[in-house]
């Protein structure tokens, strides 16, 4: 994780903020952008200058701002007596709790982020998601199960979010039980490759038949 909060980043906050009180209902762009400076928390100039891409750039640093909180909040957590199978749901559920108060904000998000233009930004900010969880669970790897590891929570982390924004049972509860699912599938196919995989080294075919 290198995302740094340098000094610009108090602006960003506070126009974020600002905004997301009025995406529920105004949405990520001009509209919610004009609510929040009659509201008189910020100004255009402000937001302008935070945010000259618009729309687009606020959603960008948003999920890169949940990243980092999710990092630090895993961090005051001091999960390194957990089992990795317990990190990683741990670390979805911290980064969609933390969002609670915003998930219609994630929903409209999401809905932008689908057009075909926006595809490349999507995929670069589930990335860096899933990245960052699995870095704040402690995993260092540098071989290829580096990229594995995330395409596979990439999966899991996408149709867990999918769930819970429509989820209305009482405290997620059914959200985290999706994810338990999720999670074990995954867990049952990683034991089935260690199955075969030890069974191959095992087996080896004799010479064939003589000829």
């Amino acid at each position: 994780m290198d995302d740094k909060h340098d000094a610009g980043d108090e602006l960003r906050d506070r126009v974020l903020d600002a905004v997301l009180f009025n995406v529920a209902f105004d949405g990520w762009g001009p509209a919610g952008v004009r609510a929040a400076v009659r509201d008189g928390s910020i100004t255009a100039e402000d937001a302008a200058v935070a945010f000259p891409g618009g729309a687009v750039e606020m959603i960008a640093y948003h999920s890169a701002r949940a990243d980092r909180r999710l990092v630090e909040e895993l961090e005051r957590r001091n999960i390194a007596g957990l089992k990795i199978r317990e990190r990683i749901p741990l670390g979805v559920r911290v980064r969609l709790e933390q969002n609670a108060a915003h998930r219609e904000a994630v929903r409209r998000a999401l809905t932008i982020l689908a057009l075909p233009i926006h595809a490349p930004l999507a995929a670069q900010l589930l990335y860096r998601t899933v990245d960052a969880i699995w870095y704040a669970a402690g995993d260092r790897s540098a071989d290829f199960s580096f990229y594995t590891k995330r395409a596979t929570l990439a999966a899991v982390y996408s149709s867990t979010v999918l769930y819970w924004l429509n989820d209305r049972s009482d405290g997620m509860s059914a959200t985290w039980a999706f994810l338990d699912r999720r999670i074990e599938d995954v867990m049952r196919f990683e034991r089935l490759k260690t199955q075969v995989r030890d069974f191959g080294a095992r087996w080896r075919p004799g010479p064939g038949p003589a000829r």
